[in-house]
């Protein structure tokens, strides 16, 4: 099978120095130009990066985000790969920028998800900072959520919105004649806090019935899903500032504004990353 840059390898030309500029096609929030030495590095490294520009600046039509110069069939051959990344990435910059200008100025927090790219995450997220947004959970490792399908296998359904079942059964808890049976979503609670003390526990809930079990329960976080607005001020009143608030579900930037005055301590959304299109960046040679 054939490998490498067939195309660039088929130039009858020399290998010679050439200089090329990165540019924006459309007013964007950049993102990316810090992986721009190590994509060219992992074509050959004989070019060098230039940026004009910093990750999270605004750029202009027409704008100015590099310099590369060096070696040309190393630039012919990683063109598309940094274009990629910074196209992809800016993409959800801007997106996100768009976002925390509707939300505005207030107290509420704008959180990405873990709704990302398999194996991409960490750029997206470092994207979704460099827009104005603030990262939510990197992985399973730094937070405690319990959601709707842990409250499954707890046996904390729809129906249950008061938990009163008893914890047996469950690691680390045990049923007593002497005293009243743990509740499973308590149990759980107090199980993440002797394992994780450092970190929040959230719990999740989707009606204004299951939020005295979970403050009940101890959590430091009420994920609030999928609530009107209507819903989320009788939940942030009700919850009266005993655990933080996160909205999420059904979230877009035409809602933003409304929600901003709710008096909610954070608002989640997967849209950040999977609702945002690619910025168009493109290269133009020079030499």
């Amino acid at each position: 099978a054939h490998t490498g840059d067939l195309s660039t390898a088929s130039l009858p030309a020399a290998p010679r120095q050439a200089t090329a500029a990165v540019v924006a096609r459309e007013p964007l929030v950049v993102c990316g130009l810090e992986l721009a030495p190590m994509v060219l590095a992992a074509f050959g490294g004989r070019a060098t990066a230039q940026p004009r520009a910093r990750d999270g600046a605004s750029v202009p039509a027409g704008g100015l985000l590099a310099v590369l110069q060096g070696d040309a069939r190393t630039l012919l051959a990683a063109e598309r790969t940094l274009l990629n990344f910074l196209q992809r990435l800016s993409g959800i910059a801007t997106h996100t920028r768009r976002y925390v200008d509707a939300l505005g100025p207030g107290r509420t927090r704008l959180l990405d998800t873990r709704k990302t790219t398999p194996g991409h995450r960490m750029l997206e997220k470092y994207a979704v900072a460099c827009g104005g947004g603030w990262n939510h959970r990197l992985g399973l490792f730094d937070r405690v959520m319990l959601k709707d399908n842990h409250l499954a296998v707890l046996g904390v359904g729809p129906g249950s919105p008061e938990v009163r079942r008893s914890a047996s059964g469950i690691p680390g808890a045990r049923a007593s004649r002497t005293r009243k049976p743990v509740a499973p979503l308590a149990a759980a609670v107090a199980a993440a806090r002797r394992r994780a003390p450092d970190l929040p526990v959230e719990v999740e809930v989707d009606r204004l019935g299951q939020i005295p079990a979970a403050l009940a329960a101890g959590a430091d976080v009420i994920l609030l899903d999928n609530f009107t607005p209507s819903r989320l001020n009788r939940a942030v009143a009700l919850i009266g500032g005993q655990a933080f608030t996160e909205a999420s579900g059904g979230i877009t930037r035409r809602t933003l504004p409304r929600l901003a005055r709710i008096g909610l301590d954070f608002i989640s959304t997967g849209a950040l990353v999977h609702h945002s299109v690619w910025s168009d960046i493109g290269l133009d040679w020079r030499t």
